[in-house]
């Protein structure tokens, strides 16, 4: 397979240092690899490097995860969003404990079967955690090889599975993925690809019809427009009433100001909003406009006043920290 020696021989000299991977076969902890492969879903290398390291130095293993409290794992999380998977991290780490010693499994099919590990994931553990020749395919994988064959339609991530499954060696598993990885985080970026550094460039067809700026073709599915209401309450002490949001559902277990949406009743009359904050999450973005209110008795059963300078003793979702900066 001389596209794979030519991509694993760049990489040797070109790939980058992370906390969590290493080259020359397969890291030598798993754990770091899941929690890591984690962190990474729907978030930047650049954000994740900073939270991995606290993460390790805080829960360096499944046993010490396993036996945290999961307001702890949310507050040490707050920040990276999608707050399912820190649920789902300590759940699944309290699953290994019980039926794997601890051990995280190199078994795709066993992987599979446990909280918050989809195919995805399950190929990336066994890859870079075992160096097993599982094809990895994200959405720089996906750009490299609809480039490289001079895909110029809508392509599918199966599509590009079927093409990226026979470049994948049988003994370099982990490095492979990491290569094709960082060629197009690095190399074969979105907007203004390094085509001249590209060690796949005298095969690329998208090169040699100067279609990079047009491959790949994606479909975004539109987002909704949501519109809700904020109340910052203050008592007369100067602390803030907040509240823990239900045990179910998006952004559970963590606090927030009370809101309702703009098709609720409001708990205050509304009036001028202070300010107001947009947030995008995955299928929609919410703008909240933000009342200031006084009172001494929070208007709902579940909600506690909390001095400012406490905040940073509760988890907060990535919306909320953006109203507490406009504090």
């Amino acid at each position: 397979m001389p596209l794979t020696k030519q991509l694993l021989g760049w990489y040797r000299t070109n790939g980058r240092d992370m906390p969590w991977r290493v080259k020359g076969g397969a890291h030598s902890d798993p754990y770091a690899v899941w929690i890591s492969e984690i962190m990474l879903q729907q978030t930047t290398v650049q954000t994740v490097r900073d939270y991995f390291l606290r993460w390790m130095k805080r829960f360096p293993d499944v046993q010490t995860l396993a036996t945290a409290d999961i307001s702890e794992v949310l507050l040490l999380w707050q920040g990276l969003g999608y707050y399912t998977r820190a649920r789902k991290i300590h759940e699944c780490a309290q699953i290994l404990v019980q039926h794997y010693a601890g051990k995280i499994p190199a078994d795709r099919e066993k992987l599979l079967k446990l909280p918050g590990i989809g195919p995805y994931t399950a190929s990336s553990i066994c890859c870079f955690a075992f160096n097993l020749p599982e094809t990895v395919v994200d959405g720089n994988v996906i750009r490299v090889l609809a480039r490289l064959y001079g895909l110029t339609h809508a392509v599918t991530k199966e599509e590009i599975y079927e093409l990226a499954k026979p470049l994948t060696p049988k003994d370099q598993g982990a490095d492979y993925a990491s290569a094709i990885m960082d060629l197009g985080a690095t190399i074969c970026t979105p907007d203004n690809p390094k085509c001249p550094l590209c060690p796949w460039r005298n095969h690329c067809v998208a090169n040699k019809k100067n279609l990079t700026n047009q491959i790949p073709l994606l479909q975004k599915p539109q987002k909704q427009n949501r519109i809700g209401n904020l109340w910052l309450i203050r008592n007369s002490q100067g602390s803030y009433c907040i509240r823990k949001r239900l045990e179910k559902g998006l952004l559970s277990g963590l606090y927030e100001f009370p809101w309702r949406y703009d098709s609720e009743s409001p708990l205050y009359p509304l009036s001028r909003p202070a300010f107001q904050i947009t947030h995008t999450f995955t299928h929609f973005k919410l703008t909240l406009r933000v009342y200031c209110v006084s009172a001494d008795t929070p208007p709902i059963p579940d909600g506690l006043f909390v001095p400012l300078a406490h905040f940073g003793d509760y988890p907060f979702s990535t919306l909320m920290r953006k109203v507490i900066h406009k504090i």
